[in-house]
């Protein structure tokens, strides 16, 4: 029990919160930090006292030279304690600590096992060696082993502290020694061509040859080097997937080239994370402001929590009990508290609040209040978290952190596919940018490939020239049907392939090549930057080829990413939202909008700037998350980085010969007579013109529809274009 009652004096004490008060938590790591000081200061006999004294012998007879370590430890867990809670809470992981423990004690036996061979017990005398403990460790070995073999399984235990300190694993050793012993291989076996430049001095173009030729073991084949500029167009380019369509291709499929090696971009690259967005001060006025506001109302209520994050702090309060008449207590409706949303963003001073009423997974009513500055969340604190490396997912990304200021990632192969919708300004494009940002991260171009549909023509436009990008970002929206069109096409020809291959998936198929020693299949992630002109363009087909990759591409490896800024039910219709599970919600207009996305209210109170719910494909309730910002100068380092390696060569997208105009593209620019008369009967029986209208009742596609509009514009049948796409007046046979 935590709280015990005297209903003499009816006094409570919650020895929970006063043990977890910040106040008494920062005195307790100043007291930390003085013994450690201490400590340290009578270890070098700096000062002396009855006390201290007797502490130093106490450090000295237990662990002998390992009391300066642990004087310095004292220091130092002590300022970690203190910063933990001033500067910004720290993650305490388990696997350093436990190595460095585990490299401590196994020095302290070694100390022993080595140097006290003769007198063992002589050196805990005198306060050196390794102390009791060491003393302790290396004799019960050396009696049921031997020294010899002490000593080495005290080194292997060495050795393993060591890799749990830094993370290190055998395997990441096992590499750097190959690499290593490569790197001398290759230089032993590059002596021998020096003596042969030296005899060829008289003759000089062959020096410099010699000197950019040979990078291989093998000597040089005797024809004469070709200039840099000949050779360098000569490399073999990267083998692009080979687009499926209808019609098998005339020339028979190319050889499997050998894939070029890249080098994953460092974390460098990526700017660092800010600190903290609120103070305990204001932490503790807002709880009172809180407690006192319904306490007013008649709701005793206690904040058993609070959970600070980068854009709002959620308070979790725990509901009390009321009295009643008969001696009779009630306890507080969790829908009491929710109502009360409006007074609380009243009282402190808030644009707008949130209440999560419970929190799930807790006994709380999850009340959630924004902060006075909105702390930028790094892209590279989250990929430096436990929680993106266990993913270990190649299309892992980083999401942002939630309410309590902890890292959330999410694994676009599971979900597969994404949407993301909000308000214009809202942080869509930034959480595309910041998702690809994170995917060419950790995949090369080998491994994936982009196709990015971008019709605000300014997002996306700087990931062009990324060698994981197909083509180029298509900007033009007569040309971004097809495009999908080529997503399904090759979606349908890589389940061929798969039949062939007798595998199931991307991952077995690939495995089958790489026993074969055939080429492999990149994934393919499409991103779509705006989905409400697309659908204003051509919705049937745009929404039908949606749907087809949606419900079929997940065995294939391909994923879509879909944004829009207008999420109304005629752009994010019910096929679409039935094949998206995983969604994003930014800042909406209203709750309708936020039922349109995730089917429940909740999205209309987000702050903006980034302020995201996510709705993974096996939860129930939405997460509060501020999203990954990621800035103009990182994403330009990044795509800079990737274009060095690659080159400045560029492949044509794979879709480009579908981009010919064919026999049906050019009769939907023909206009007929008897469909010129049809159209004209029809404007005129409804009194108003307009291309969409033309499209629906004579199904025609839209090239057509806007001949039929210009044709009957020079009948002077209809009047000219009015202003904000308004429909066209009739002239001729509008009254009748």
């Amino acid at each position: 029990m935590t709280r015990r009652n005297d209903k003499k004096t009816g006094f409570r004490i919650n020895w929970r919160t006063i043990l977890t008060d910040p106040l008494l938590q920062q005195i307790l790591a100043l007291i930390v930090v003085a013994v450690g000081v201490i400590t340290l200061l009578t270890l070098f006999r700096v000062t002396h006292g009855r006390w201290t004294d007797a502490w130093m012998d106490l450090l000295q007879r237990w662990f002998g030279w390992g009391a300066y370590p642990v004087g310095v430890t004292i220091l130092l867990a002590g300022l970690l304690w203190l910063q933990h809670h001033l500067d910004r809470p720290l993650k305490w992981r388990w696997r350093p600590f436990v190595g460095a423990e585990l490299v401590f004690f196994n020095l302290l036996a070694l100390t022993h096992a080595i140097f006290g061979r003769d007198d063992p017990w002589g050196l805990v005398e005198d306060g050196w060696g390794g102390g009791m403990i060491g003393w302790a460790v290396s004799v019960t070995l050396s009696t049921y082993l031997n020294p010899l073999a002490a000593v080495l399984i005290l080194l292997a235990l060495t050795a393993l502290g060591l890799g749990l300190a830094f993370d290190v694993t055998a395997a990441e050793v096992v590499q750097a020694a190959g690499a290593v012993l490569g790197t001398l291989t290759r230089r032993a076996a590059s002596r021998p061509a020096r003596p042969t430049t030296q005899r060829e001095q008289p003759r000089p173009s062959r020096p410099a040859r010699a000197q950019i030729a040979p990078r291989h073991p093998s000597p040089p084949p005797p024809e004469p080097a070709a200039p840099p500029r000949e050779r360098a167009a000569e490399r073999p380019r990267r083998a692009a997937p080979i687009p499926i369509i209808d019609e098998p291709p005339a020339t028979p499929t190319p050889a499997p080239q050998r894939q070029r090696e890249f080098t994953l971009p460092s974390l460098d690259l990526l700017n660092e994370a800010e600190g903290p967005a609120l103070t305990d001060a204001e932490i503790r006025q807002k709880s009172r402001i809180i407690e006192e506001t319904l306490a007013q109302f008649g709701l005793p209520v206690e904040i058993a929590e609070v959970r600070v994050g980068p854009t709002v702090t959620q308070f979790g309060v725990a509901p009390g009990f009321v009295e009643r008449s008969g001696d009779r207590r009630r306890k507080v409706r969790v829908s009491q508290i929710n109502t009360l949303a409006d007074d609380l963003a009243l009282a402190l001073a808030a644009p707008r609040i949130r209440v999560e009423a419970p929190v799930p997974g807790r006994s709380v009513v999850g009340i959630e209040v924004p902060n006075n500055k909105i702390q930028l969340v790094g892209i590279r604190g989250t990929m430096e978290s436990d929680e993106f490396r266990q993913l270990d997912s190649p299309l892992a990304f980083a999401l942002g952190r939630d309410v309590a200021g902890e890292p959330v990632a999410a694994d676009l192969a599971t979900m597969p596919h994404l949407l993301i919708a909000g308000t214009t300004g809202s942080g869509k494009s930034v959480c595309i940018k910041a998702l690809t940002t994170c995917l060419i991260y950790n995949n090369t171009p080998d491994q994936l490939r982009l196709v990015i549909i971008d019709p605000k023509m300014v997002e996306m436009v700087r990931f062009n020239g990324l060698p994981h990008l197909y083509g180029r970002v298509e900007v033009d929206l007569e040309r971004v049907v097809k495009v999908l069109r080529w997503v399904a096409l090759e979606m349908d020809g890589r389940y061929k392939r798969f039949a062939a291959a007798t595998a199931r998936n991307l991952d077995d198929y690939n495995r089958t090549m790489k026993r074969r020693g055939e080429q492999t299949l990149p994934r393919i992630v499409v991103l779509v930057d705006e989905l409400a002109d697309l659908m204003m363009l051509a919705p049937d087909e745009v929404e039908r080829t949606i749907c087809r990759i949606a419900q079929m591409a997940r065995a294939t490896g391909i994923h879509l990413v879909v944004a829009t800024q207008r999420p109304s039910t005629d752009v994010v219709t019910g096929l679409i939202k039935a094949n998206f599970p995983a969604r994003i919600s930014f800042a909406t207009v209203s709750q309708v909008d936020s039922r349109v996305i995730l089917d429940m209210p909740g999205a209309e109170t987000l702050m903006g700037n980034g302020d995201m719910l996510y709705l993974a494909s096996d939860a129930g309730y939405p997460v509060r998350v501020q999203g990954c910002f990621v800035s103009e100068e990182e994403v330009e380092r990044v795509v800079k980085l990737w274009r060095d390696q690659a080159g400045p060569v560029e492949e044509p997208a794979p879709w480009e010969r579908m981009m010919r105009p064919t026999a049906s593209d050019e009769d939907d620019y023909n206009v007929d007579e008897d469909v010129l008369q049809q159209a004209i009967a029809l404007v005129q029986s409804s009194g108003s013109a307009s291309a969409s209208l033309l499209q629906r009742k004579l199904r025609i596609g839209h090239p057509r529809a806007a001949r039929l509009m210009q044709t009957m514009e020079e009948m002077g049948i209809i009047g000219p274009p009015e202003a904000a796409g308004r429909t066209r007046r009739v002239i001729i046979g509008g009254g009748e």
